[in-house]
């Protein structure tokens, strides 16, 4: 997944080529209606590339980092008591995750978690471990669309198990702190290397807001300015678009608290105090979504009264001119009557004098219109 980065500012209806968000946020892939509990079946996109499986094992003093082929290699270090993180890159190959759950005893209903990428955020607690479930964005500067992936962490004594869909993620800043035994990531246990790759996860939501809300901001003016249907097709585009972050961020809140409140038991109590932390971000991100949401569906509101402000203007003009002629008219069909005795109709001069009083009554309505303020 590339990092968000700030785009140009104008950006075309592009975003008419990009799958719709209810197809994004609802994988058409479902198990079999009457599947037994605990059945393996991927449900995410299908990726050709081959599953990159990546192992960081450390301690307060060493730190080991390597690739590998088969998840096996690393089972028997994982048991072991320096901390075993490993990464995985792609989750079409569920006999691999079936033979990470078999060996480290993970419950099968977590094995059906990790597999199936529709899951809301959430935390469940088993008897040797716990799942974290959250999901990470990015934004697309070029269609404006938000891309969600499920992260899936399996959290034991002394290992973790990161599942990721697709290679790339947010977690550089946590791998560049355990090269440089930067903090206290080195020193701790496998709860506060949860903590550390949730805060890259939630503080990378920020990222996507500002993005979001300088497109907000700019679309906003252009609606103010000059409404388009253009710019209404913008602004509920990204309207839809906020749907995949609140539907990220809303559920993680309920989950974090579960985690900082001491209810799992692996987590320790000196980390809990930093999962606090990583809750109150996560309401603040809640604040900032419903902001945004209220101003797009402001900036709908004024794309409707400015449209309806023009038509009124509109409405006025062609009023104002029907009002001008309708005496005009009024004159013009008494004397297309054809009656025979018409004295006006023998006068020299009467059909300049009508001239000049149907030109007296149309000057004398436009006055009285921008006397009223009407024009």
């Amino acid at each position: 997944m590339s990092a968000a980065s700030r785009g140009p500012k104008h950006v075309g209806p592009v975003f008419r080529r990009i799958p719709s968000v209810l197809a994004r946020l609802a994988s058409r892939i479902r198990k079999p209606p009457g599947t037994p509990p605990g059945t393996l079946v991927h449900t995410g996109a299908r990726h050709d590339a081959e599953v990159v499986v990546s192992v960081i094992e450390y301690d307060a003093d060493t730190m080991t980092e390597s690739r590998i082929k088969d998840v096996r290699e690393c089972f028997e270090s994982a048991e072991a008591d320096p901390i075993t993180w490993v990464n995985i890159d792609g989750l079409h190959d569920v006999e691999m995750i079936e033979q990470v759950g078999e060996h480290f005893g993970v419950h099968r209903l977590a094995l059906e978690d990790v597999v199936s990428t529709t899951q809301r955020p959430k935390v469940e607690e088993y008897e040797t471990h716990f799942l974290v479930i959250l999901r990470m964005l990015s934004f697309d500067v070029t269609t404006d669309s938000v891309s969600a992936e499920q992260v899936s962490l399996v959290v034991g004594k002394a290992y973790l198990f990161s599942f990721q869909e697709r290679p790339g993620d947010v977690f550089d800043p946590v791998r560049e702190r355990l090269r440089t035994k930067k903090g206290k990531i080195r020193s701790r246990g496998t709860d506060y290397l949860a903590y550390a790759l949730i805060d890259a996860v939630v503080d990378h939501y920020f990222r996507i807001l500002e993005l979001m809300g300088d497109r907000i901001e700019e679309l906003e003016d252009l609606v103010i300015g000059d409404p388009t249907l253009e710019s209404m097709h913008r602004v509920h585009h990204l309207r839809r678009e906020m749907l995949i972050v609140r539907r990220a961020v809303w559920p993680l809140r309920e989950a974090l608290g579960l985690l900082y409140r001491g209810e799992v038991e692996l987590v320790h109590e000196e980390t809990e105090v930093y999962l606090r932390d990583v809750y109150d971000h996560c309401v603040q991100l809640i604040d900032t979504v419903e902001t945004l949401r209220e101003v797009l569906s402001g900036a709908m509101e004024l794309y409707m009264t400015g449209v309806s402000n023009r038509m009124n203007e509109v409405m006025k003009v062609l009023t104002i001119i029907a009002t001008i002629f309708i005496p005009l008219s009024f004159i013009a069909g008494v004397y297309g009557m054809n009656f025979e005795y018409m004295p006006e109709l023998s006068v020299r001069w009467g059909y300049p004098a009508l001239l000049a009083g149907m030109g007296t009554a149309a000057g004398a309505m436009v006055w009285y219109f921008r006397r009223k303020g009407w024009m």
